[in-house]
């Protein structure tokens, strides 16, 4: 349901139109640029650090991995469980393994060799898994996703460059039941193995799509019904305060940067998550689930 009470506001001018614009997919399928290697795993930088094909990328952690397992549009190429693994994880990883056809049979090694492949100080609780990309989502595909769902939400980011920020995101995003995370391509991190194991198995469920212009993102989802909220400290109004019923987008900048210029003009309305005075702005991804949570709780 569009929103009613903010139906007279004049929106931000459009951009003139780019013919080479076609929103932005995720993982580097027509439009944004491919990121080199294993998508940026923790091993790229380690001695002696196992590679699989171009694109593949080492998936640590238990959730993570038994997500990876049960997610058919993964492609799977290596599991390897420690023979000292912190949680006996054979029923769970034979279930996931089951459900899917496909899935490589598991190798028992010793937990110094997925030491050596994710990096020393990894928490990989004993599993690893080889894995290929998600298949590609577009912006535009988000909004067609969402047109039978009228109060479908999105968040995106705006120079989010963590990982662990990013991952941290699609976790919320997914308790949450948004339905994408949306970041620029330039200044977005890889789908990496610190990335996905953040995102504690979330990757599998809430697509992660990359923009290579974020205001021109915007303008595609408020095209497709979706209201377009900033998240500004400085806003008069806060979250609580606002009628968000309907499709909404949280449009929500790096910590301590903010929103830049444009973003936040191309935004419908700015809005306040509001903290005590005088603290530290929240971390972008505490920030994300706090808007999240409040969305979902106005709409009961």
């Amino acid at each position: 349901m569009v929103l009613i009470i903010m139906a007279k506001r004049k929106r931000p001018p459009r951009p003139p139109k780019d013919r080479g614009f076609r929103g932005g997919r995720a993982h580097g399928r027509r439009g944004p640029r491919r990121h080199p290697g294993p998508a940026g795993s923790p091993a790229d930088s380690q001695p002696g650090a196992v590679r699989g094909p171009s694109g593949t990328v080492w998936i640590y952690g238990y959730h993570p991995v038994l997500a990876a397992l049960a997610n058919a549009r993964r492609t799977c190429f290596r599991l390897l469980i420690a023979a000292s693994a912190e949680r006996d994880p054979g029923h769970r990883v034979a279930e996931a393994g089951r459900a899917v056809p496909g899935r490589p049979d598991p190798e028992t090694v010793e937990r110094a060799e997925i030491d050596r492949i994710v990096g020393p100080g990894s928490v990989h609780q004993g599993l690893a898994l080889l894995a290929g990309p998600l298949p590609d989502v577009a912006i535009e595909d988000v909004v067609a996703g969402a047109a039978d769902t009228p109060d479908s939400a999105v968040v995106v980011l705006d120079q989010a460059t963590d990982p662990q920020n990013v991952g941290a995101v699609l976790r919320s995003a997914a308790a949450f039941g948004a339905a994408a995370v949306v970041i620029q391509d330039r200044h977005g991190p890889p789908m990496s193995s610190a990335l996905l194991k953040a995102a504690s198995g979330a990757a599998e469920k809430v697509p992660l799509v990359r923009v290579v212009n974020l205001a021109r993102a915007i303008w595609a989802l408020k095209d497709g019904g979706f209201w377009c909220v900033g998240l500004d400290p400085a806003a008069g109004r806060t979250l609580a305060a606002a009628d968000l019923k309907g499709r909404a987008a949280l449009v929500l900048g790096a910590e301590g940067r903010g929103l830049r210029r444009l973003t936040a003009e191309t935004c419908d309305e700015l809005l306040k998550v509001p903290i005590v005075a005088g603290a530290d702005s929240l971390n972008l991804s505490n920030a994300a689930a706090v808007a999240l949570y409040e969305l979902n709780r106005k709409r009961g």
